[in-house]
């Protein structure tokens, strides 16, 4: 029977947190590796070690007025896969004000290589700490206004469901508000434990990932950590623009090199040529398409980029074993049956 040593996961608690998904954040990453399992009579194996860390491990006020315990001081944090900061509850500028010896502990942690996510206004926080500099940020459209006034240095996205920045320090990513959290939590577990395990959690927590734009993440099991600028530079380009025409040589203009050293530092940095990149990136985007709802095969084709339905078909086949045709029927008998799950 295969272990897993679970991933560590830090939620900051703070006062002023919104209740709801300070708990949801702790039941979602909690119970994964254990609820489907459950349901289906398997071995329980948790996936993650989830612990609320608070200033001095002091109990949290929520916004609410609910009261809850953090397991452990923040202080005492060294290092954790993955940090979460849940949405501001209250008056933003007042718990930023009151929470201003947190901020030393979030630029530690991000200087781990720790991923970092924010859910609505927590991506404040991460703001006010400067880790959002120069990076691409969203938060909940009400605050739209007031982030980019207190924080001009950031590429706010307010339109995008989630956002994923990277850099040599780790990965930063922001959910735009309230159940945005769920599908940031799915988009994590994926990122950890693969498409399998997040499908699962949707499945037993009965989630609809329908909800936003989703091209802004398709690359989160592709982007392989690394601290070439340039390749990243053509990976973002790539990601944002798959479904028109890209040519590897065009590409290679774009940035100034040859195609030959354009093909061989993207070998040494993400294990793949520019090309296979592209194709992965847009079979990516095809199964979330076909997760998502009904849609045909050619329209399919069309919104990934490619305009020969047997070439996609084929590519589609070789990367996942599978045709968009069987993935699409599997989803669907999986719709009828999810009020029995």
């Amino acid at each position: 029977m295969p272990y897993f040593k679970p991933f560590n996961v830090i939620v900051l608690g703070f006062d002023g947190v919104l209740g709801s998904v300070l708990a949801g954040a702790l039941d979602l990453f909690s119970f994964t590796g254990v609820s489907w399992q459950r349901f289906s009579n398997e071995a329980v194996e948790p996936r993650f070690k989830v612990q609320i860390a608070s200033l001095g491990g002091g109990d949290i006020r929520c916004s609410n007025r609910l009261m809850m315990r953090a397991h452990c001081d923040i202080q005492d944090v060294t290092e954790c896969d993955l940090l979460l900061v849940p949405t501001i509850g209250d008056s933003i500028d007042k718990v930023l004000r009151q929470n201003r010896e947190l901020l030393p502990h979030l630029k530690r942690l991000a200087h781990t290589n720790a991923d970092i996510a924010s859910n609505c206004s927590g991506a404040f926080f991460l703001a006010e700490a400067g880790l959002l500099d120069h990076k691409v940020a969203t938060t909940h459209w009400g605050y739209a206004n007031k982030f980019k006034a207190d924080f001009p240095l950031v590429d706010l996205q307010e339109n995008q469901f989630v956002t994923h920045a990277s850099d040599e320090l780790g990965s930063i990513f922001c959910a735009a508000g309230g159940s945005a959290f769920y599908d940031l939590g799915l988009l994590l577990i994926e990122r950890y434990c693969g498409r399998e395990i997040s499908t699962q959690m949707a499945k037993t927590q009965i989630i609809d990932s329908k909800r936003g734009n989703q091209n802004s993440y398709t690359n989160v099991t592709l982007h392989k950590p690394h601290s070439d600028q340039l390749v990243k530079q053509v990976q973002e380009f790539i990601e944002q623009n798959f479904q028109q025409p890209i040519q590897v040589s065009s590409l290679a203009a774009m940035v100034n090199i040859t195609p030959r050293t354009l093909n061989r530092r993207f070998q040494a940095s993400v294990t793949m040529r520019p090309v296979e990149y592209i194709q992965a990136v847009r079979i990516e985007q095809a199964k979330r398409l076909l997760e998502l709802g009904d849609v045909t095969i050619k329209s399919l084709a069309d919104q990934v980029g490619y305009d020969d339905i047997s070439s996609f078909t084929r590519l589609f086949k070789r990367a996942t074993e599978l045709t968009p045709k069987s993935i699409k029927t599997s989803f669907r008998d999986w719709r009828f049956k999810i009020g029995r799950v």
